[in-house]
């Protein structure tokens, strides 16, 4: 229940952390503030792979949980790119 509570305060200081630095950041650097989290989202695949792949010595839910974050962090890393790209093609000349 301890660590329940942790986590539960770690989770709500993310979500204050994250809407703060989004409303804060000026709009010209919202891509390479997004190439950042590019980043950070492609060390979480690394963890839900590590927690997918853990063996059955883990459990059912954690492989689960680790699938679910790949899922989840794979569509945040392509959306990622495929907006960065979108926007870095709005600065091209057109010929």
């Amino acid at each position: 229940m301890e660590s329940f509570v942790i986590l539960l305060s770690l989770f709500a200081l993310a979500v204050f952390l994250g809407v703060e630095l989004i409303t804060k950041v000026p709009p010209t650097l919202h891509t390479p503030l997004m190439s950042g989290s590019n980043a950070i989202s492609g060390i979480t695949v690394v963890g839900a792979i590590l927690a997918a792949g853990s063996g059955p010595d883990s459990g059912a839910l954690v492989q689960a949980l680790g699938f679910i974050a790949i899922v989840f962090a794979t569509i945040n890393v392509v959306g990622g790119f495929w907006v960065t790209n979108r926007m870095l093609s709005m600065f091209k000349r057109r010929g």
